[in-house]
Order: structure tokens, then sequence, then C-alpha cells
């Protein structure tokens, strides 16, 4: 890694920015136009949400679908009452001067150079988690953030979540005395996708603007609408899909401000006979010195741990663990359970209803005030635990425990891991090295 790569990966205070050096000043009742990129499941999450929000309007919707461009434009055009200007090239949104900001609920593959392009087109943006697809490119990420002075969030919503910013607060402070162990679940039921022939790509669907940085391949249904994230050129498996959201909680319960120096993942694609490359079963440990961080990513059939509830959608257990010193706690979408003593007596019990709206009023606050530190999934943030991701599946697909340097963001003396922070660039969509 570079020296700038370093310099910029630990963010300095002092990055507030003033309301003048934004791409069009706004005054504190002017509503922030956005552009929302990627229109699919989570993209018609993003058209609802910033279209329910009176700091906002939606005036641009993109997808390398038309069927999905169709459905966006009436969808915002009936909840709004204001048609958006539809693109298929995100390119085209970005020289849209009537755009300040862009949401992008897109495939992990394109997060970075999505995010790159928009810092350098003036447009703040909201990207979905996994921050990025591989180390290297979140890095150039937050170079972009940096140097064109842009708002960047990322998706993950736990962090705008009243419930869990208490029960990270209590864990800072003691309440179940010293941390040594935190424990991410994703115990989400994830079926068999079966197996499916190369064919033709559907007419008014452009595969090579959806692959981008990928590889060039066959279209392949399984490669297209959410399967993706089971392949290892577009997606990171489930610990990089709903588990993100938990090893970043993880991380921020676990209070290590850095990275582990060594990890290691196994697993397995167990029972199913598909065309699936990720696992659907994986644990992986992070050492920290005098504390670690382990997660568990389960899609088959499976129980539940730690006192957190199956949900109502088929059985899901997700959340997250924290062993301490005097007792643990349990933290999930909604609630958090404190225990204390040998006993483990439960002393709090709290709820709280979840939602995207707060992290998304969150992003378009700091959109208005123009300092990233408002932020509470700062780019950097983001792209800290993704990495975390991005070690396990390393360590995961090479079959060994990797060494990691937390000051170089390298595997010392490992070709074969180093080699695993990018990928080989596919022009035009290659991630730059320098932003």
């Amino acid at each position: 890694m570079t020296t700038s790569t370093r310099r910029h990966f630990f963010y300095s205070a002092g990055m507030a920015l003033t309301a003048a050096q934004a791409t069009r000043v706004m005054g504190a009742n002017d509503r922030i136009q956005m552009g929302i990129i990627g229109l699919g499941g989570r993209g018609r999450n993003h058209m609802s949400t910033f279209g329910s929000l009176s700091e906002c309007s939606i005036a641009a919707v993109c997808d390398v679908d038309q069927s999905a461009r169709e459905r966006g434009v009436a969808m915002v055009e009936k909840a709004t009452q204001r048609k958006p200007q539809a693109y298929v090239d995100m390119l085209e949104v970005f020289a849209d001067k009537s755009v300040d900001a862009v949401s992008m609920p897109l495939p992990n593959h394109w997060h970075a150079l999505a995010t790159i392009r928009a810092c350098q087109a003036g447009k703040d943006v909201y990207v979905e988690k996994p921050a990025c697809h591989n180390i290297f490119e979140g890095l150039r990420m937050i170079d972009a953030a940096r140097k064109y002075k842009r708002i960047v969030q990322i998706g993950s919503q736990g962090r705008s979540s009243p419930h869990k910013i208490k029960a990270m607060q209590l864990l800072r402070d003691g309440v179940i005395g010293k941390v040594y162990l935190a424990k991410g679940l994703c115990y989400k039921r994830r079926k068999s996708i079966g197996h499916a022939e190369n064919g033709p790509i559907p007419l008014g669907v452009d595969w090579d603007k959806f692959l981008g940085p990928a590889p060039m391949r066959p279209f392949n249904s399984l490669r297209f609408k959410y399967n993706w994230h089971w392949f290892w050129d577009t997606g990171n498996g489930d610990i990089g899909n709903q588990g993100i959201h938990e090893m970043d909680i993880a991380r921020w319960g676990l209070g290590k401000p850095g990275l582990p120096t060594s990890a290691v993942s196994t697993g397995g694609k167990y029972v199913y006979e598909d065309d699936q490359e990720t696992p659907n079963t994986q644990i992986a440990t992070f050492n920290y010195g005098d504390a670690e961080l382990v997660f568990e990513v389960r899609g088959i059939l499976t129980g539940s741990e730690g006192g957190l509830a199956a949900d109502r959608t088929g059985g899901n257990v997700i959340g997250d663990l924290f062993y301490g010193s005097e007792g643990w706690m349990a933290v999930s979408g909604g609630s958090f359970q404190v225990y204390k003593g040998e006993k483990g007596e439960k002393i709090m019990d709290e709820k709280s209803s979840g939602g995207d709206a707060p992290h998304f009023r969150n992003f378009l606050q700091a959109v208005k005030s123009r300092n990233p530190k408002e932020l509470t999934a700062d780019v950097e943030i983001g792209v800290m635990s993704a990495c975390l991701v991005h070690i396990a599946n390393i360590s995961y697909r090479l079959g060994k425990l990797v060494t990691f340097d937390p000051k170089t963001l390298t595997f010392p003396g490992d070709a074969a891991a180093n080699r695993m922070l990018t990928r080989p660039p596919r022009a035009p969509y290659a991630v730059p090295e320098k932003v």
C-alpha cells in the first residue's frame, strides 16, 4: 500500500467543510435532489424511504435494466407526484447538475468505482454495504471522499439505530466489564439457487454495464438479480451480505479501533449441489491480542444461540453477542439484553423500532452541514468493517490462517493473500490507483 493510502485510511479530525464547498449551496430549508442508482429489491427500499422524507426529492433514477427503470419511474411518480429523469448509465446521473447526491444500492462489485466517479463529479454518496468488494477498492473510496470533500455514508443502518447506539455506549461504560469476545451471528435461511445454463442477454439489459469492474462472463440468470451475492466476481457471500451488518456491530462493540493481526476462516458449501460459489456455512476468528471477534454464517436449517430469538421470516437468527468479565449482552435488530453475574441474571431488556429512515436522515443532515463527522457510518467506518469480511474470505479461499499487518494493510510475506487484496482490472471499468 502507498504512503497516501495509509495516510488517508485513518480519518483525521478537522475535515469539517463549509457549505460553500458543496456542489450547490443549500439553505436549511432546501430539499436535496437525489439520484437513485440501482433499482432492484434494495433499490425499491431506497426509493420508498427517500421518497417519504421531506428533506429530499428524487430527481433521477438509473438502472441497466429497462424494466427496472420503468418500474422505478412509476414507483417514484406514484409516491411523490413527480416524474424523475430516467438514465441507463450512472455517468449520466453524475453529469446531471440538478442532482446533489446519489443513493446507490448496487451490487458489491460496483460500490467502489461508482462512489469514486460520483465523488469526482461533485456528488455526495450513500452507498450500500459492504462498503467495497475488496480492500484495495475500499481504500480508494476513502481517498476519493477526502480528496473531493464529499459526504459518503455506508448503508450500515445499525449505526443509526437508537437501541444499538445505547447498547454500544453501555459496553464502553463497562456494563459487562472488560469485553473479551464479540460474536456476530448470521443464521439466515438461504435455499439452494439450483443450476442454470448460460443464455441470451434479456431484452433491455445492458450486461456489460452490469458486470462493470467484474470479469466479462456469458449471461446467466443466476449471476443476475440478487443471486450475484453468491459468486466471487460480484459478491462476498453472506458474510458480506447480511453478515456485514452484524460484523460492523461486533467490531463496534469490541471497541478495537484497528484491524486484527491474524485471522482464520473455515467452512464450505454443504448439503446443496448447485452453482453457488460462496460458502453457506462459515466461521471466522479474528485475533486482536487481548480479545477476539468471531463470526458465523449458517444458511441451512439451524437453531438459535445466546437467547437471540428467531424472527418471523423463516427462523432467521441474526445479531451479536458480547462477553465480558462481569456478564454478557445480546443485541438484535430490535432489542438488546444485558445479563450479569455467575447466574446470568437479566438486568436490562430494551426494545426499539428499526427501519432505514434514521440512517438516511443522518446522511441528509451531513450533506447539508458539510460535516462528515456527523455521519454515523462514514466511508472509513464502513471500509474498516468490510476489511474484516475480506480478510476472512481470503483465509477461507486459501484454506489457511493468514497474518495481517494493520499498519501496511497487507499480508506480510504472503504473495497469494496479497494478490487477493484487489482483482484484475477490466477496461473501461478499472478502479484507479490514484483518484
